[in-house]
């Protein structure tokens, strides 16, 4: 009998740097940590190749993504929502 894993998948929230390739975004994700030694709080970011399937995600848009099994050799996050649309520029 095979036992169902029941742990929950990460989802973090991100911006959107990149999408140019098909069916793929960019999501660089924030983070504030504290310096071990000095205490300081400084910016670290992480980027993640993520599956986005409609091609719906646009660069600079603030998007959610959850972890998932491996799509590619570089890809093991999905979309799962566009938080907010960047704003287009009236020309």
């Amino acid at each position: 009998m095979a036992e169902s894993h029941t742990t929950t998948a990460r989802t973090v929230s991100g911006l959107v740097v990149s999408n140019t390739a098909d069916k793929t975004i960019s999501v660089r994700v924030d983070r504030r940590v504290r310096h071990p030694l000095y205490g300081k709080i400084i910016g670290r970011s992480s980027k993640f190749q993520v599956h986005d399937e409609n091609n719906e995600a646009q660069v600079g848009d603030t998007v959610s993504i959850q972890e998932c099994r491996p799509v590619s050799k570089t890809k093991s996050w999905k979309l799962l929502t566009i938080d907010e649309r960047v704003k287009k520029a009236q020309t």
